[in-house]
């Protein structure tokens, strides 16, 4: 099954029941939660809570769990242990989690247009087997216009470029109405240029109270353009604002003994080392 095919059923499966809001719960609430599989502990021991409207970065090594963590809130991933609440619900019902999944984690020949995907966002706000009002249409037309994708509607998602895949997952989540969103390293693959407007528009989110959680692997972006950071490497190694959280003794833990502290006039610029197939 392709996670295109995962996010539909998800998307059906909210359709059949929905949980109310609880007013004073944060909107996403995670309670010791860990992940096991067969080849051994992915995540262990996570604790968190977001706030409406919140922006919070996941950075740490590749293996530390960030995309297993966003699997276990989006609810495709199953825990081994913990529990995840929405708004001071369970979020089997919830439909206002939206999941931005990873480029490769897509199957970019699967034969759906820009405008289909994005109408996937819809499949919980309008039931199982029914057909799209005009409603459905306004709200998807109204998303892709706002991530500047209104002119690729019809294209084949085989035929996007790198910016453009991403910008479309963030229109299907503007049509699902989503006040969480999901995003597994959204800035991969992309330039400077496509990496400020993606900014741009999660500053956009922001002014609609869309809370964001975001991995991330660079640690001078998500320094700059998050409000908080998580530091991760299978446990939670620090939470808070980055000047906080990215101390080199935090650094050292989560990235090992290879990774080199260089003092810059912009902070602690973090250097791993890299080895080629002779050693060097």
């Amino acid at each position: 099954m392709t996670i295109l095919q995962e996010l539909q059923k998800l998307s059906q499966h909210l359709s059949k029941k929905r949980q109310p809001h609880h007013a004073d719960a944060p909107i996403l609430r995670v309670q010791d939660i860990s992940v096991a599989f067969e080849t051994g502990v992915a995540i262990k021991n996570i604790n968190f809570e977001l706030n409406v409207g919140e922006r919070l970065a996941i950075v740490g090594p590749n293996g530390a769990g960030k995309s297993t963590l966003l699997k276990v809130i989006a609810g495709i991933q199953h825990s081994t242990e913990g529990k995840i609440q929405i708004f001071g619900h369970d979020p089997g019902g919830h439909i206002c989690i939206a999941y931005v999944p990873q480029r490769n984690q897509v199957d970019w020949q699967f034969p759906v247009t820009v405008s289909d995907v994005v109408m996937m966002g819809r499949v919980g706000q309008m039931g199982l087997f029914r057909n799209p009002k005009d409603r459905d249409w306004k709200l998807v037309n109204h998303a892709l216009k706002t991530v500047g994708m209104d002119l690729y509607s019809k294209r084949q998602i085989s035929q996007l470029s790198v910016g453009q895949q991403q910008r479309m997952f963030i229109a299907r989540a503007l049509a699902q109405e989503a006040e969480l969103i999901l995003m597994d390293e959204p800035l991969t693959g992309l330039d400077v240029s496509l990496q400020e407007e993606m900014f741009r528009i999660l500053d956009h989110l922001q002014t609609l109270n869309v809370t964001v959680l975001v991995s991330h692997h660079d640690l001078k972006t998500a320094s700059k353009h998050f409000e908080r950071v998580m530091l991760l490497n299978k446990e939670m190694l620090g939470l808070g604002m980055a000047d906080q959280v990215l101390t080199p003794e935090n650094l050292v833990v989560a990235y090992g003994v290879h990774l080199h502290l260089v003092p810059t006039d912009d902070g602690m610029l973090a250097l791993g080392e890299m080895y080629g197939d002779d050693g060097t």
